[in-house]
């Protein structure tokens, strides 16, 4: 299990914005994925959208890592933030936008 765990870590360290999703952002695969792939793709922020789908090992492993049920996972700056509620709520209430902002991530719509 270390290595999906390394796997997971590297991503979520590497890269500003990284969402663990069931699909692809092109091609999200279950309707909550793909709400925040919306909210991503209307900001215009640069993220990571990796596909739990792939692997069984990383379908739990993600879960483990985070110690949350759920996908999708959306990750700030090595920061897990939630789900698609938590995501949404944040976003409708400008508080995904300031996170954004304050951790140096240019959002393209205010």
């Amino acid at each position: 299990m270390t290595g999906i765990n390394d796997f997971i870590d590297n991503e979520v360290k590497n890269n500003d914005i990284v969402l663990f999703m069931k699909g692809t952002p092109d091609f999200p695969q279950c309707g909550f994925s793909g709400q925040v792939v919306q909210i991503l793709n209307y900001l215009g922020v640069d993220y990571k959208g990796i596909n739990i789908l792939d692997s069984d090992e990383l379908r739990q492993g993600i879960k483990d890592y985070s110690n949350w049920p759920t996908i999708p996972q959306l990750y700030v700056k090595g920061q897990f933030i939630g789900g698609c509620d938590i995501v949404r709520e944040m976003f409708q209430a400008k508080e995904l936008q300031e996170l954004f902002s304050k951790s140096g991530i240019e959002v393209k719509v205010a």
